[in-house]
């Protein structure tokens, strides 16, 4: 008998109980991980005045934590691998909330970069953790849909981070923020790791190479590196905006923080839907990520140059919302090829590849923005960011556009277009 055909590159398949509650539970994991690193971006003015720190320090700030985060990207993809994402994920969850906490008593600029380089090490386990919880527990059809859906927790803290954290920094100081979000997220641990369903159960057949040779084979992997350096182009836009809006907005056009906050909420819900889109089209098209990707980064390139030149609060808002949406497509359609095309095994080590490659443009945009803006303004900053999409453009465009070319490159068995079948997964509860 012939095998079954894929399903058409239109149809969408529906998520079962268990991936609906993988992905309530993920969304909320990820909301207090965007939160919990938000949080700083608003307390940078405060912060600033009182250890009495310029720009390019400041940025230095942020950037401690993105030069951890980066670093541990891989490793914390492998440690899932071997030791279930169940366990990284809570792991993760409980040690960098306890460091959000230990933020909030930093007493210098010494302690607090220390802190924050831990902070980052502690999530920088996560991300390939959650990709690889997801990836066990959906079917390649509807995995970029479903990370569509947790990733867009990223926008939504971006609205709830000004809204909750301003008011707790306008009226009781920067160390309450910390403080309570760092609350929050042990109540979203406690969730994790009680809710999170088993793996799905495969219907047998064969194993794609996993270990340490499978898990080299995609560190080797010249395709792997190209959807990390997209994916650097991508976070150089994303991680200098919210880093440097909430001060610009303060510093140069005489904005509170409150009222910087509520600002946001536009740049932020248009993301939300962008990335939830991006999700769905990336499924759709079964990859083929230069159709989006391209275009969307040439949108978001116009977009920011009018940005940087805005003369108006209102149209800088404008034209941020503009890029912002329009390079929040790219997200999940960076991710698609990969995470539809490695078997569960082996996607732990590939979304932490490409997710380094995102992190390593937070250690770059703070700091090169920061410098830019004290040597010559907030303008110049801002036109760095096209860089960003520039690299994204060209990178979709080089890298492998579906699974079976993926695969190629790779040299993984071919299996038609589809992930190969996944041996059963024990119990991952510890």
């Amino acid at each position: 008998m012939a095998p079954p055909s894929p399903a058409p590159a239109g149809s969408r398949e529906r998520l079962d109980r268990g991936a609906r509650i993988t992905v309530a539970l993920l969304f909320g994991a990820w909301l207090i991980d965007y939160v919990d690193r938000l949080v700083i971006n608003l307390a940078l003015p405060s912060i600033g005045k009182e250890f009495d720190l310029s720009r390019a320090e400041q940025g230095l700030a942020v950037s401690a934590f993105f030069l951890a985060y980066a670093a541990c990207q891989i490793p914390g993809g492998m440690l899932a691998d071997r030791f279930g994402a169940r366990r990284v994920t809570c792991w993760a969850l409980l040690i960098w909330s306890a460091f959000t906490a230990l933020t909030g008593f930093a007493g210098s600029f010494a302690i607090l970069l220390v802190v924050r380089f831990l902070f980052g090490a502690a999530e920088g386990i996560f991300p390939g953790a959650s990709m690889k919880a997801i990836s066990e527990r959906t079917t390649p059809g509807q995995r970029m849909s479903a990370n569509g859906v947790v990733q867009s927790a990223n926008a939504v803290a971006a609205v709830v981070a000004p809204l909750a954290a301003a008011p707790l920094i306008t009226h009781f100081g920067w160390r309450s923020a910390f403080f309570t979000v760092a609350g929050a997220g042990v109540f979203v641990y406690a969730a994790v790791r009680l809710w999170l369903p088993e793996p799905r159960v495969p219907d047998g057949g064969g194993r794609a190479p996993a270990g340490g040779g499978g898990a080299r084979a995609v560190l080797r992997s010249p395709a792997m590196w190209g959807f990390a350096a997209m994916f650097f182009g991508y976070d150089i836009i994303v991680w200098g905006l919210n880093t440097w809006v909430p001060s610009y907005l303060n510093e140069e056009r005489g904005v509170s923080l409150s009222s910087a906050g509520a600002l946001a909420v536009v740049p932020a819900a248009a993301a939300t839907a962008s990335v939830i889109i991006g999700g769905r089209l990336a499924d759709r098209l079964q990859g083929q990520q230069r159709r989006i990707v391209v275009p969307s980064m040439s949108v978001a390139s116009v977009a920011l140059v009018l940005m940087a030149t805005a003369s108006t609060t209102a149209l800088f808002i404008l034209w941020m919302t503009v890029a912002v949406a329009a390079a929040s497509l790219s997200y999940m359609p960076v991710y698609a090829v990969p995470l539809r095309s490695l078997p569960p095994e082996l996607a732990g080590a590939g979304a932490g590849l490409i997710t380094f490659g995102g992190q390593c443009a937070g250690v770059i945009a703070p700091t090169a923005m920061g410098v830019l803006a004290d040597r010559l303004g907030f303008g110049a900053a801002f036109g760095f960011l096209v860089l960003g999409a520039v690299l994204a453009g060209v990178v979709a465009v080089v890298t492998p556009q579906d699974s079976a070319s993926f695969r190629r490159s790779l040299r993984l068995p071919d299996s038609g277009g589809t992930v190969a079948a996944v041996r059963p997964v024990e119990s991952e509860k510890s």
